[in-house]
Parts: C-alpha cells; structure tokens; sequence
C-alpha cells in the first residue's frame, strides 16, 4: 500500500511539474533525475506560477547549468522562503539523487498553486517505463560500449 501512495505522489508530482511547464519547449520533465540536472525545470516551474520574479530568456540564454541551478534555488529561497536544501553541482550530474529532487519539488509544490488537471495524470501515466530486465540489459551494453568509463544511466532512462 504505500508503495502504491508513493507512485501516486510521485504521479501527481510530476503531472503537476510536466502541467506547469508545458510552455516552456526548452523543458521536457520525464523523471526526478536526469531532466532536472540543467536547471532549467526548476527554473520554469518557478516561472511558470511566478513570471514576475525574473527573465525567463535571461536564465536560458546566459549561464550554465550550476548557475541555472544556484538561480533557481536563490529565487526560491527569496521569495518562497525554500531553504537551499540542494547543492547546484549536485544536482548538474548526470543522474542527480531522485529523492533529493523529489523532497525538493515537493517543497515547491507546498507554495506555488497546486491544481493539476487529470489529462495531465493520464499523461505522466501514459509515459514509457522501463522494466528492470531492460534497464539491467542497457547497463550491460552500455558498460561494454565503455570499458573503462563508468556511468550511470539515469541520463538515458525513465528513473
């Protein structure tokens, strides 16, 4: 059962992070880590129930991830009152710690307007999934292609 009530958190989390930016073409929220390591999600989640708080164009065209990241976090801090509870360079990696952005992102839903419409649950829902076999498969080629590399491959997959 709480596996269940985790899933469907996690659902409606993520419907209300994909619902909220929707307008940005720039995001495209899949997971809790890999499509948050640019700092661009953050950023338009913020800007999506706070326009007034900064230039979207600014935030995309001029920095870097980290400064994305530290951006969007300093914003929140600000103005929300979210205490910084994640480091940029943490984050900027190639498959960031799932629950840290999930304890994030809930922060940021507990202030900014929370409705999320059932299109957007049937939507998240309706995402590819990954079973295990396939993901143990992936690792494995994934390791032969680069022997002496070792990455993780949150970066390709639906974590």
């Amino acid at each position: 059962m709480a596996g269940l009530q985790q899933t469907n958190s996690e659902t409606i989390l993520l419907s209300w992070v994909r619902q909220s930016t929707r307008n940005y073409p720039q995001v495209n929220v899949i997971n809790f880590t890999s499509s948050w390591s640019d700092g661009l999600a953050f950023n338009a989640l913020l800007h999506s129930h706070r326009p007034d708080l900064f230039d979207w164009n600014a935030v995309t065209s001029q920095q870097s991830p980290v400064q994305r990241l530290d951006h969007a976090f300093n914003i929140a801090r600000q103005h929300l009152g979210i205490e910084k509870l994640l480091d940029p360079e943490d984050v900027a990696t190639a498959c960031p710690d799932k629950k840290s952005i999930l304890m994030y992102v809930t922060s940021l839903f507990q202030v900014l307007p929370q409705q999320v419409t059932m299109e957007a649950i049937r939507e998240v829902e309706m995402l590819p999934r990954h079973s295990k076999a396939t993901t143990e498969e992936h690792i494995q080629v994934h390791h032969q292609q680069h022997f002496s590399q070792v990455s993780c491959p949150c970066s390709l997959l639906f974590c």
